[in-house]
């Protein structure tokens, strides 16, 4: 059985706060089935974006996504969301955001 993907965020955002850092919804998607893009950021700056994606051995894992320019992140997350309209959209600023996000977030 699959975790929910609103009870999956909402444990995002708990962890996040509970290591010390700050964590919000940007959009809201589905409930039950959208997907999950997160902005990473440190200390207000995004670092970089991270999707769940399906991996070998049918297991999520979390990859970087979207255009390398950071000035074309916001319009790589608008057209994530118009393409799905169930897609979350999450900013996580804790210390070392990448590794934080794929390291406590597997949710297999």
């Amino acid at each position: 059985m699959t975790l929910a993907t609103g009870v999956a965020v909402s444990l995002m955002l708990r962890r996040t706060q509970d290591a010390g850092g700050f964590a919000t919804v940007l959009s809201k998607g589905g409930a039950e089935g959208g997907g999950i893009l997160v902005q990473c950021a440190e200390r207000g700056l995004t670092t970089a974006l991270m999707e769940r994606q399906m991996a070998s051995g049918f297991r999520y894992e979390w990859r970087p996504t979207g255009p390398d320019s950071p000035e074309k992140w916001a319009d790589y997350v608008a057209l994530r969301k118009k393409s799905d309209p169930d897609l979350w959209v999450i900013e996580l600023d804790v210390a070392d955001a990448q590794r934080f996000v794929a390291d406590n977030f597997a949710f297999d």
